[in-house]
């Protein structure tokens, strides 16, 4: 399942970061995949240890642990810190899966990729190309949004990125290990959340809706690995 998120970053802020992001070197985004995501990426990313990139991608962070989507959705249990890249001039990624386990970065600890998360910091009008076309069980779809929104979607599935022909296009990215490993059980309870959240605004906490809200918790209570 694919999760729009809309207006994490405001416009204001999308231009802060466009700003800040600017006045950085960028390095070959090869360096950061292994042997068989080499062969098909092509684009520039931020370096890891880049203070600036660090900041930004806490404030993402801080954005989407307060978004009640996110939260419904992803049920997060940690992130791996964002990245950034940039297409231009062709640049593209062809189709790959993320890989399963990442380290966290100046840690010991590793993370499970369930989730994979893009937040779009260039308008779709300002560049040609550069769609995120995700492959799953649903068909292909293809994803590019506002600046300031997010996508999120299983890191299990196929992807790539189209090549940007005109123009530059900025993401942030990053991978988050959800408390539900299972992306059917993690999906049901989303959409029993949202079904909760519906009848709570029509019901207020009538008997019915509370014991949806029983079964929802018993249910999260089974599947959670924490």
């Amino acid at each position: 399942m694919l999760i729009h998120i809309p207006e994490i970053l405001s416009k204001a802020e999308v231009m802060e970061c466009r700003r800040r992001l600017a006045e950085i070197e960028w390095v070959d985004g090869r360096a950061t995949v292994g042997p068989q995501g080499a062969q098909v990426k092509r684009n520039r990313q931020l370096p890891v240890e880049s203070p600036v990139g660090r900041e930004l991608g806490e404030l993402i962070l801080q954005r989407l642990y307060a978004n009640p989507l996110f939260m419904s959705a992803a049920l997060p249990l940690r992130s791996v810190p964002p990245l950034f890249n940039a297409y231009s001039g062709g640049e593209h990624y062809g189709f790959h899966v993320d890989g399963a386990v990442r380290q966290l970065p100046f840690s010991t600890l590793s993370l499970r990729t369930d989730l994979s998360t893009t937040l779009f910091l260039t308008e779709p009008g300002d560049y040609q190309g550069g769609e995120l076309v995700v492959q799953d069980t649903y068909g292909v779809h293809e994803v590019k949004l506002p600046a300031g929104d997010v996508i999120l979607y299983p890191s299990s599935s196929l992807h790539k990125v189209e090549p940007v022909t005109q123009g530059e296009r900025l993401c942030s990215f990053f991978w988050t290990q959800s408390m539900v490993r299972d992306d059917w059980q993690r999906n049901m309870l989303h959409e029993l959340d949202c079904n909760i959240q519906s009848l709570r605004q029509q019901l207020g906490d009538s008997t019915e809706v509370l014991g949806l809200t029983g079964h929802y918790h018993n249910l999260l209570r089974q599947w959670a690995d924490v």
